[in-house]
């Protein structure tokens, strides 16, 4: 059958990130993320990228430039994380994004694990408001 047409589906959120180095984390399967931080009138979001790229030498927070983002967010209910310094990040979206190519080319598309899913993952987080300042 080959390759189907691009199309997106919704992944499973990691339930740690920790900060490896500036600009890479790390989640609890040793998977890279990418982040880039966007300031918007109503507050900061940061969208995560998760690439395999070689990790190299984890650094110290005190090694660490100064950032808007936390050390590491933890997955909380309710679709948001915290994060190491108390903020609350709520998850805007979290998807992947590619093809999909058949395992078995004999199965039929109603059954999902004959597919094989490759692409990008990306996840979205929006900062809440601090509730003691409001």
């Amino acid at each position: 059958m080959g390759e189907l047409p691009f199309c997106v589906q919704t992944a499973l959120h990691p339930d740690h990130l920790w900060i490896w180095r500036k600009a890479v984390y790390v989640d609890e399967n040793q998977r890279t993320w990418l982040p880039v931080s966007i300031k918007t009138e109503d507050g900061l979001r940061v969208l995560l990228r998760q690439e395999d790229i070689p990790r190299g030498e984890a650094m110290r927070p005190s090694q660490l430039p100064l950032s808007p983002l936390p050390l590491m967010w933890q997955l909380y209910p309710g679709r948001r994380y915290r994060g190491s310094d108390s903020s609350f990040w709520h998850i805007v979206y979290h998807i992947q994004a590619g093809s999909q190519d058949w395992k078995d080319p004999s199965a039929q598309v109603s059954d999902p694990s004959s597919l094989q899913f490759s692409g990008t993952e990306d996840l979205l987080l929006e900062k809440l408001p601090d509730p003691e300042c409001e």
